[in-house]
């Protein structure tokens, strides 16, 4: 295994308090080159950067050492990336970008079901690599920045409490400031992208948002995703709330217009 910690060197661009431990990317690929390529962007944005060039390395050390972020390679050796992520999903929510130099677009598509925040193809820029990481970034620490560690009380069915903290709609419960999500008092651990989308369409309960706006509300402007990548995620959604709860079906689709989280 080629497991190698890298010492920061320069500030996080992203900007973070004195003192605060800089964000830690695990990198996955058994090309060599594109490890110690991507490794040196990044530690030149100020991240840390474990590498490993193999799936199975890199559970191991990930269930170690969790980190803050995750880039996968599709092809690898003992375990590619589709098993790996399948495995990380079982032990961690922690965002995910997945690497692949196939066209196929089935990879993407199952990638996204299973759990993947974000795809990018070979060959790539490395600064759009970077800009990708600093975007998924931002948004987990826009997710938690609101915090000083105590989370609001739930409120009254119905309702959102103060600061926008906890977003309650029946039998629904979304604890912004801990990324947790309950139904029925039962936990529906999500992802970054699938909690923000779940977010931007329960604050709202029948009105309508459109594909675009679920984008608006889970990814970066500099981002781009297409319609099916939103699918994706809603399949996902629908299909976690239903390991907890058969009969589940607040999320509804509009054929060509969009989705809606049902009026209770």
């Amino acid at each position: 295994m080629h497991n190698e910690r890298t010492a920061m060197t320069k500030g996080y661009a992203g900007g973070l308090a004195r003192g605060q431990t800089m964000p830690t990317i695990a990198l996955v690929d058994d090309d060599r080159n594109i490890l110690t390529s991507v490794s040196l962007a990044l530690e030149a944005e100020g991240y840390r950067v474990e590498t490993y060039t193999d799936g199975a390395s890199a559970l191991d050390g990930m269930q170690m050492a969790p980190p803050d972020l995750a880039i996968f390679d599709i092809k690898m050796p003992r375990m590619d990336g589709m098993e790996l992520l399948r495995r990380f999903r079982q032990i961690s929510d922690l965002p995910v970008i997945f690497l692949t130099s196939k066209d196929d677009e089935i990879d993407e598509l199952f990638g996204l079901k299973m759990g993947a925040d974000d795809f990018i193809k070979k060959p790539f820029s490395q600064r759009v690599l970077v800009e990708r990481v600093r975007a998924l970034l931002r948004r987990v620490q826009a997710r938690n920045g609101s915090s000083n560690g105590a989370a609001a009380p739930a409120p009254a069915n119905g309702a959102v409490a103060e600061g926008g903290q906890v977003l309650k709609r029946g039998d629904l419960v979304i604890d912004e400031d801990r990324h947790a999500c309950t139904w029925k008092d039962q936990n529906v651990t999500l992802t970054v992208t699938e909690f923000l989308i779940l977010q931007s369409l329960a604050q709202r309960p029948g009105i309508v948002k459109s594909r675009n706006a679920l984008m608006d509300a889970a990814y970066d402007d500099q981002v781009y995703v297409d319609d099916r990548t939103i699918d994706s995620h809603i399949k996902r959604l629908r299909k976690k709330f239903k390991q907890v709860d058969d009969s589940f079906d607040m999320i509804e689709t509009l054929y060509g217009v969009g989705y809606k989280f049902k009026e209770m």
